[in-house]
């Protein structure tokens, strides 16, 4: 048990649709049609979530489907897959901070989580950078980016902003996250 002074911030990975059968079916065709196009072998599709202490407080980073209801945190929204289709809630993503929440599909984690930092400074960073967040199209390439732009594209984002080095974490073996580079790219903008 930490202390409750404590700060902290760990990254977790977790398969891409763990929670849901046509996610996971849907996510399978998409990483078989992209191996087979790149001539690579297929990969298990991750995603990042983080978990952090901030003065003995916990909550979650994740970015996922637009909660119900208003958005009281001003948190950053985008739409998904088309620009215009974000008017509807069903194609909105949103980075959310949840007080005292597990990541959605943590128990399925493909590796123990990876300690990014252990300084309230840090964390402070990681929330501030949460909420500038370009919301960009999740699902469409961006010019310039290698890869369209993601729920890791943004994790990578903040990660970058918040003055640690995403491009120096490794993946667990494997696995893929798609997105992870356009992230980098653009943080390096």
């Amino acid at each position: 048990m930490e202390p409750p002074g404590d700060s902290s911030v760990d990254l977790w990975w977790i398969p891409v649709g763990a929670g849901t059968h046509f996610q996971r079916a849907s996510l399978l065709a998409y990483e078989w049609c992209a191996a087979t196009i790149a001539r690579r072998p297929r990969q298990r599709l991750v995603h990042g979530g983080l978990v952090c202490r901030l003065h003995g407080e916990s909550f979650t980073l994740e970015l996922m489907p637009s909660p119900p209801g208003p958005n009281t945190r001003d948190e950053v929204t985008g739409p998904v897959g088309i620009a215009a289709a974000g008017r509807l809630r069903l194609f909105r993503y949103q980075v959310c901070l949840l007080p005292n929440a597990a990541l959605p599909d943590q128990q399925w984690a493909v590796a123990p989580p990876v300690r990014l930092a252990g300084d309230a400074e840090t964390v402070e960073a990681i929330v501030a950078a949460s909420r500038s967040v370009p919301a960009y199209t999740w699902g469409r390439r961006r010019p310039g980016h290698p890869e369209m732009w993601t729920s890791d594209s943004a994790l990578a984002w903040i990660l970058a902003r918040a003055g640690l080095h995403p491009e120096e974490l490794s993946l667990p073996p494997g696995c893929r996250a798609p997105g992870w580079q356009a992230g980098l790219a653009e943080a390096a903008q």
